[in-house]
């Protein structure tokens, strides 16, 4: 008998968002880290706007919002001179801005939000060994007291970091390099009158051409409050030596221990790079740390799986590791929900590596050159390189939960949203109860699987009435479906309606066209969209030959069909 169904090694925000959305899915889980507190460090501080419509979905966005700082963009110097100021806009109908919150406080909300779940996290606890079998992972376990345990689970997610356990137990290739540059990091207050919300980024370059200091800034909750990096000093640089900490596994990076920098140290920084004349105070923490960039060859083994640090690490640039890691984690609990479930396909799980580690690759790939060429050098249009870095052209083309034979696409050339890609949030929708409009994502907030109906006619509503009665008698209960339709008719033919087995079928009314067009609907068309809110399927017509066939297969490769 195992103890638990799911065993998530780390305690951060990676391994948390894995625990909140397996309990919120009702799968028994446990969360050990061996760290007796969580760690007051400002470490990974930008949210990505594709974070908080994850957060949205698992319904704990909003105390996130009452904490965090919007991100509005950066001012740039080069050499004591104001190069502009880059502007962090995306899309109107995107519900979120880029964001900025210590990583401790992404951590409580979290925890607190799991903490409604009954699940609570075993701190001081700590994975030394594990063994795979047929139907459970047996982990070897030191709790806090010094006990050693085992501990049954029907799979092991490892969320443990750059030095992660998990990994080297599944003996996975962590290829890459490492920066020789060192950093420090400082959480402090200032006293200038820069603008608020805006990072700042300061460079001087030596004789020739090369950078040789650097000064970055990004905008913390509090008053001109800031976490900053800066190169190390002679006197805090390791000499090119590894810390013995990483000895054990030759991965440097991260933050390093017996070596902070005080606050002369910053001081010093800010006299030669400061855009104005500024002391620095109010110093939370600081660190020297190195960066490393690497990646899995593979994200799971059987039974046991890696997320967030413990798969990818590289630079900072963009804020995309902690982001990345927490899609990782949403990527993988909604599959491993459906599976211990029963009612997942046997290769589901198959979709986490083919899925994330593609997504990996081309974030190390991007943040390294973005750390040695700039942003700037990006070939892409500036609202391109925007949504990309707000994470929202992350897609799964080639996923295997996307028809390879075109069934359930819509047309490839379209500019709306097709299989595998996100489902963009509209405003605007009306019901006959709701007196206020609502956007897309209130109807698919706490949901799973969710099949979107859309109609321009009244005539249509038959065809989405037997759509949804189709998914019903292929999956049952396990998706929720309603209708979005132009015309106020439709509204109001299905009015208090219920379909032979008693469903109610409810209509929501896209009176300013915003779905028609964020999705370019034209004509009955089923959306599918999955727990992560990507699309899984796109079928239009609705009356066209061949449409029940076409769901059924895209049901198929998610769900064990009848």
């Amino acid at each position: 008998m195992v103890d638990t169904d799911v065993l998530i090694v780390g305690a951060g925000p990676v391994g948390l968002t894995a625990a909140a959305e397996l309990r919120r899915q009702s799968v028994a889980c446990r969360v050990i880290d061996r760290l007796p507190a969580r760690l007051p460090y400002a470490k990974a501080v930008g949210v990505q706007p594709r974070t908080l419509e994850i957060w949205d979905r698992m319904g704990m966005v909003r105390a996130a919002l009452e904490v965090a700082v919007p991100m509005r963009g950066q001012v740039m110097y080069v050499d004591g001179v104001e190069q502009g100021r880059f502007e962090l806009r995306l899309p109107p109908e995107v519900p979120y801005v880029f964001a900025a919150l210590p990583q401790y406080e992404t951590e409580r909300i979290i925890e607190e939000h799991l903490a409604r779940f009954g699940t609570g996290i075993e701190r001081g606890t700590e994975l030394v060994g594990f063994t795979q079998h047929e139907d459970e992972v047996v982990s070897r376990i030191v709790t806090a007291s010094g006990a050693q345990q085992e501990l049954r689970s029907r799979f092991l997610v490892g969320c443990d970091g750059a030095h992660s356990t998990v990994r080297k137990g599944l003996g996975l290739a962590f290829e890459g390099g490492a920066f020789p540059e060192e950093y420090m990091l400082a959480d402090v207050e200032v006293d200038w009158n820069l603008p608020q919300g805006y990072g700042v980024r300061a460079t001087h370059h030596d004789g020739d051409g090369r950078v040789d200091d650097l000064l970055v800034c990004i905008p913390l909750p509090g008053d001109r409050r800031y976490r900053m990096s800066m190169l190390v000093p002679p006197e805090l640089s390791a000499n090119g030596e590894e810390p013995a900490r990483d000895a054990r596994d030759s991965v440097a990076h991260g933050l390093e221990g017996g070596r902070a920098p005080r606050v002369e140290h910053i001081q010093a920084v800010l006299d030669r790079l400061s855009p104005q004349p500024t002391t620095a105070s109010v110093m939370r923490w600081s660190s020297v740390f190195r960066i490393s960039h690497r990646l899995v060859d593979r994200y799971s083994v059987g039974r046991v799986f890696v997320a967030g640090d413990a798969a990818h690490i590289h630079p900072p640039t963009g804020a995309q590791g902690m982001n990345t890691g927490i899609q990782d984690a949403y990527n993988l609990a909604w599959k491993l929900a459906l599976t211990l479930e029963g009612a997942a396909h046997p290769r589901l799980l198959d979709s986490y590596d083919a899925e994330r580690h593609p997504v990996g690759e081309e974030v190390v790939g991007r943040t390294v050159k973005h750390a040695t060429e700039g942003i700037r050098a990006a070939p892409d249009d500036m609202t391109t390189v925007m949504l990309r870095e707000a994470q929202l052209l992350v897609a799964y083309p080639s996923s295997p939960l996307v028809a390879a034979d075109g069934a359930g696409h819509g047309d490839s050339r379209s500019p709306a949203p097709q299989p595998g890609e996100r489902a963009p949030d509209c405003p605007g929708l009306t019901a006959g109860v709701a007196a206020t409009p609502l956007r897309l994502y209130d109807l698919l907030r706490d949901r799973g699987h969710v099949l979107v109906l859309y109609t321009d006619s009244a005539d249509a509503l038959a065809a989405c009435r037997e759509t949804a009665a189709t998914v019903h008698r292929l999956i049952g209960g396990k998706m929720t479906a309603f209708v979005v339709s132009r015309r106020q008719a439709a509204a109001e033919a299905v009015s208090g309606q219920t379909d032979a087995d008693g469903r109610h079928l409810p209509v929501f009314r896209d009176g300013a066209g915003e779905f028609e067009r964020l999705y370019d609907a034209e004509g009955p068309t089923a959306f599918l969209i999955r727990p992560d809110g990507y699309l899984g399927a796109r079928l239009s017509p609705l009356t066209a030959p061949g449409t029940e066939a076409a769901l059924s297969e895209a049901l198929g490769r998610v769900f064990q069909l009848p």
